[in-house]
């Protein structure tokens, strides 16, 4: 299994982006997938979940800027990033749980600046 992550660059405060994910290889399903970001120095930090029939969670922080989603057709999610703070500046990694296992991203960076 395989996780490809995209979409990360540079954007300026109050601007948007849009990362996505693929998931390939063999496998049945995809039950959680998500996204977790590192900033420089900092541990690695959860940001949002969806869960295989829809239902979201979201980091405090995110909630009301960043939406999550996925298309269960083609094993794909995405997070909307809006309202961007350089305080979002970080390498953002992809996750998925398939079976029992957690699968991870190359990760992509995104930074946020003027």
């Amino acid at each position: 299994v395989q996780l490809q992550a995209s979409g990360g660059g540079l954007v300026q405060p109050g601007g948007s982006l849009r990362l996505s994910c693929a998931a390939s290889g063999s496998f049945f399903s995809v039950n959680a997938m998500g996204w977790y970001r590192q900033a420089p120095g900092k541990q690695r930090e959860f940001v949002a979940v969806v869960f295989e029939r829809g239902d979201t969670k979201s980091a405090d922080n995110v909630k009301g800027r960043f939406t999550i989603s996925r298309d269960n057709a083609t094993n794909t999610l995405y997070l909307q990033m809006d309202s961007l703070k350089p305080e979002d500046t970080a390498v953002y990694y992809c996750t998925a749980a398939i079976g029992p296992r957690q699968f991870w991203g190359q990760g992509t960076q995104v930074t946020v600046s003027s």
